[in-house]
Formats: C-alpha cells, sequence, structure tokens
C-alpha cells in the first residue's frame, strides 16, 4: 500500500492520508481484512505527526472503512465491500456525465442536492 499525499495542497494531510486508503479500497488493492500499516509507519513514511496519521484512521474508522483494535492495529473492515463494488456504477455515471456534457463539479453538486432532499 502506498499512501500519497501533496505537501503543497491545501487540503489537510490527514484528509489526504485518508483519501488514499479510500482510493486504494475503490480500486480493490485493499480488501477487507486487510491490516493497515500502524499510523506510526505511515507517518514516517510520509514525513508527518503520529496523530496526523491517527487522525486519518480515525476519520476512516468513523466512516466505516476500517476497524481499530488494540494489539491488531487498523483492519479494512467487511462493510468497505460495497464500496468497492459501488466504484465500478460510479464510474459508469461519469462516462454517463461526460458524454452529455456534464462537469463532474456539476454531477457532484447533484448528487449532493440528490442526497440532502432525502
Amino acid at each position: 500500500m502506498l499512501i500519497r499525499i501533496d505537501p503543497e495542497s491545501t487540503r489537510p494531510l490527514f484528509e489526504q492520508i485518508a483519501a488514499s486508503v479510500r482510493g486504494d479500497v475503490l480500486a480493490g488493492r485493499l480488501r477487507p481484512g486487510d491490516r493497515l500499516p500502524a499510523a506510526r509507519e505511515v507517518a514516517d513514511a510520509v514525513d508527518v505527526n503520529v496523530h496526523t496519521a491517527l487522525r486519518a484512521y480515525q476519520e476512516l474508522r468513523d466512516e466505516g472503512l476500517i476497524d481499530l483494535r488494540r494489539g491488531r492495529g487498523a483492519v479494512v473492515s467487511a462493510s468497505a465491500a460495497p464500496l468497492a463494488e459501488l466504484a465500478g456504477d460510479v464510474a459508469d455515471l461519469m462516462r454517463r456525465a461526460a458524454a452529455l456534457g456534464i462537469s463532474s463539479t456539476t454531477l457532484a453538486s447533484l448528487m449532493k442536492e440528490t442526497h440532502d432532499d432525502r
């Protein structure tokens, strides 16, 4: 697993770490039951404070993508499987929107509005 961050980005580092893990789940590179590196290893690898890596892991835990267990570390949860399945549907939707001339920003806004109306 390769954690990717952009130190020049205005996006907080913990969000970038979490997004990198999310991306690996979506791409199928991480599956339920897979162990993530210890937060200290992540922090050392991307040269951030260990609390930054822990905050990323806590965000992923709050989303239900990973389980944090004492002594076992961070493990991709079983509830992450539908996210990987959904990735194909999202890609299809993005291709359809692009074919209709709808930007990804407009599509994201439409999805947010649709979700907020529920």
